[in-house]
């Protein structure tokens, strides 16, 4: 597969002038252009919603207005290919996207009865909100949109039914997900598209044997990128990492448009970078950049590999780059760490400020954020919220993801017996804990150190930097001066045989 060149290494990381006023600058900046681009979007979007509404509730039909001047016209070819890939559970890219959506506002302007064109506009809103983490706004208009396609045709509406369960995956609400996706499956059980959703609604909940048995169908329904990339992500949990990347560069190189194909990648970048391989894993990164510019995941990846490789300044401008379109919490976390491991507070401040920020706007838009919020809590915040937060993320939704974020935090709030536990579950075979996880097995390790499980934490630490050396800026760092610690395993107590 060809892979863009890699970029030249940058000078010396000195922090440059321009560079030392970024980071508190760089994140209100982030969030006064997104909240700029909500309240653009709001303008043209919310007749939409009103139209929805009033649709559901009265019969009454409102007109959407006309759209804003100097706006060019939405491209047809591009939206018809926006249209199929939103409608297949695959990337679409941005542009094609909005002219997708002002495509069918159009529609249902004309047409406010055309169910299917308000389950297309509704699943057009969730992968915009998606790509662009304006949850806020575009969430509650997705959800509008498809119960009124529903609404419209309550019989056999499946489409709808995947958009609402899309919705709720998104929204990191895999009950709600599951519920969707059943309905939709009883309807319709061979239609394929069902079959993506239930396996991330089962995934999230931690039914790892549903979700195997949901890609089952799925590959028997459906060959393509689609199967082969819902493949890789079940075969990734269950440990099987050659499988996962063979079934990624399959799906790739099947991938019918410049977007799909950079959505593919990736992920190939994610788990190359997951096992440890930095080089490749930057490769993929900054081919799927070059295919889709604001493919912010990758500019994300691209951020992680070039700080685990030392570049440090580059790192720090693909993570602003990523924040700039897509202000996801989680990317704020590791800009943060990374500033942090690099002995800047202040800028790490304005990461985690911007973070919290995030977390209550995505809220608004239905957005589950325990996890991240958790996971931050636990290590840079308080502990002890951290665990009232996850365990009842644990209860909703008990999925590996979870476990491991709950034992940790309950370590750092001094229940090492208790976290240890959620540890387990998270890391061990016989709980379903397959994925091969670096951070999840520092975790175990480090649980085990403090209740004086000596052996297992070596162990445990030792296969956390043998999968990836470079997992995180700061917990690596602390994995390899704990093992330092433990020294070699003794040989006093063992007993003589002869």
């Amino acid at each position: 597969m060809e892979s863009a060149a890699e970029t030249a290494e940058a000078p010396a990381d000195a922090e440059t002038p321009a560079d030392a006023e970024t980071p508190a600058d760089a994140a209100a900046a982030a969030a006064r252009a997104g909240a700029g681009k909500a309240r653009s979007r709001r303008r043209r979007r919310v007749s939409a919603g009103s139209v929805a509404g009033a649709l559901v509730l009265g019969g009454v039909l409102w007109c959407l207005p006309g759209e804003e001047a100097g706006r060019p016209a939405p491209g047809p070819a591009a939206g018809a290919q926006a249209q199929a890939a939103v409608r297949t559970g695959t990337a679409a890219a941005l542009p094609a996207l909005e002219a997708l959506i002002d495509e069918h506002e159009a529609r249902v302007r004309a047409r406010p009865r055309d169910a299917r064109s308000w389950a297309v506009l509704g699943a057009a809103y969730v992968e915009r909100g998606r790509r662009t983490a304006d949850a806020a706004v575009l969430y509650p208009e997705a959800e509008r949109a498809l119960r009124t396609s529903l609404s419209v045709r309550p019989a056999g509406n499946t489409e709808a039914l995947v958009g609402l369960a899309a919705l709720a995956n998104a929204r990191r609400d895999f009950p709600a997900a599951r519920s969707w996706g059943e309905a939709a499956r009883e309807r319709a059980p061979k239609r394929w598209t069902v079959y993506p959703q239930l396996i991330d609604a089962y995934t999230g909940l931690g039914d790892h044997k549903r979700a195997a048995a949901a890609l089952e169908r799925l590959l028997e329904l459906r060959s393509g990128p689609v199967a082969l990339g819902r493949a890789a992500a079940v075969y990734r949990d269950q440990g099987r990492r050659e499988d996962a990347a063979a079934a990624l560069s399959d799906a790739a190189a099947g991938a019918a448009a410049p977007a799909e194909r950079a959505a593919w990648l990736e992920r190939a970048g994610q788990l190359a970078f997951e096992r440890g391989d930095r080089e490749p894993a930057l490769r993929y990164f900054q081919e799927a950049v070059r295919l889709d510019p604001d493919q912010r995941a990758a500019q994300a990846g691209r951020g992680r590999t070039l700080a685990a490789l030392g570049r440090t300044s580059e790192a720090r401008a693909a993570y602003r780059a990523a924040l700039a379109g897509q202000p996801l919490p989680q990317y704020a976390l590791e800009l943060g760490e990374l500033y942090e491991s690099l002995g800047m507070p202040e800028a790490a401040g304005a990461q985690y400020d911007l973070l919290r920020e995030r977390v209550r706007r995505e809220a608004a838009g239905g957005v589950d954020g325990a996890l991240v919020l958790g996971r931050f809590e636990a290590d840079h915040g308080d502990p002890q919220a951290a665990v009232r937060r996850l365990l009842a993320e644990w209860r909703r939704q008990p999925g590996i993801e979870v476990a491991d974020a709950l034992g940790w935090a309950l370590h750092r709030a001094g229940r090492h017996k208790e976290g240890l536990r959620y540890a387990v579950t998270a890391t061990d075979r016989a709980h379903e804990g397959t994925v091969r996880s670096a951070p999840y097995l520092y975790h175990r390790g480090m649980i085990e150190l403090r209740v004086r499980r000596e052996g297992a934490a070596r162990r445990h630490l030792e296969e956390a930097l043998r999968i990836n050396p470079y997992f995180s800026p700061l917990h690596a760092r602390t994995a390899r001066t704990a093992l330092v610690a433990l020294g070699e395993p003794s040989v006093a107590r063992v007993p003589d045989f002869s």
